[in-house]
């Protein structure tokens, strides 16, 4: 019999009669924090392993999601452009006053609510994808990773409707194609990563208190207002703070500077919080990996 800590459990192999049996896994009361380098490698192991469940969790959702639903996937994009109209009226007929942007208003208002939506789907993918999988979570042991991919699958999803919107405002507008839109892509991948590894550390708190769910429309609401989205970011001092201590500010300025107008304003805002956010997001797997056991053993007792 051979044997191998798991920072938590140990698993071992036996072998009888020559047949390999299945591994064994036998817990214990010690932290996986304990032994970092094994959590890390049996989170990556993990992580490989529920690729092919987190694709049929995601067929699965995707194909709940839009059974019953009369214009489908016509919803993942009709309220940033909802948004954006309201925005677009109030600003022609002088209502309120954003003053002026480097790009025509209505592009610079639609793409930036068309990358805040991705930002919110982002956030709140993990802990509804969790909650959805209670009962599932409570009978079956699978990798946990699987819920996360199966929500950026569904991110994923989403995003692609929303390119849509993006190409038809490139060819409404007559914007012209440069190399930048590249580099939004990898802005709006580094927003949808903000939005998970937020959403992560959130998941756990969310699962023992519905408070966190309840409240996150609110809080989303509240960031929108102080977010550079429908309004050029703030530059007089103190309302420029705004801008530089909300971290979704860098990215998806520099999403929209970079798919509208092929350049990058503020590199070095856009690379920190880029830093920041693979950290995060590492931080929140962490966090959602170590609690989630606890907290499954909470909801079965």
């Amino acid at each position: 019999m051979s044997g191998a800590n798991m920072g938590g459990a140990n698993m071992s192999t036996a072998s009888m009669g020559g047949a390999e049996a299945l591994p064994v896994v036998v817990y214990t009361s010690a932290s996986q924090m304990r032994t970092p380098g094994t959590l890390l490698r049996a989170m990556w192991k993990d992580l490989g392993a529920s690729r092919e469940l987190a694709w049929r969790l995601f067929i699965r959702d995707i194909s709940a999601q839009y059974r019953q639903s009369l214009f489908g996937v016509f919803w993942a994009f009709v309220p940033p452009i909802v948004t954006a109209l309201i925005f677009i009226v109030l600003q022609t007929r002088n209502v309120v006053n954003f003053g002026e942007t480097d790009i025509p208003y209505p592009v610079y208002v639609l793409v930036g609510t068309t990358l805040w939506q991705l930002f919110t789907e982002s956030l709140n993918a993990p802990l509804k994808s969790v909650t959805a999988a209670r009962a599932l979570l409570v009978k079956i042991n699978f990798p946990r990773e699987a819920l996360i991919i199966s929500a950026i699958w569904q991110v994923l999803f989403n995003l692609g409707t929303k390119l849509l919107v993006l190409a038809a405002i490139f060819w409404i507008f007559r914007l012209e194609l440069t190399w930048g839109i590249l580099g939004g892509g990898l802005a709006m991948v580094m927003l949808l990563l903000l939005g998970i590894g937020i959403g992560l550390l959130l998941t756990p708190l969310g699962m023992l208190y519905t408070d966190v769910a309840t409240s996150l429309p609110i809080v989303t609401q509240m960031l929108f207002f102080v977010t550079p989205i429908v309004y050029p970011p703030l530059r007089t001092f103190p309302l420029s703070l705004v801008t530089v201590l909300n971290p979704v500010s860098p990215l998806l300025i520099g999403a929209r500077d970079l798919l509208t107008k092929g350049t990058l304003e503020n590199g070095l805002a856009f690379s920190v919080v880029s830093v920041l956010t693979l950290f995060l997001l590492l931080g929140g797997w962490l966090i959602y990996r170590v609690a989630l056991p606890i907290l499954i053993e909470r909801m079965s007792a």
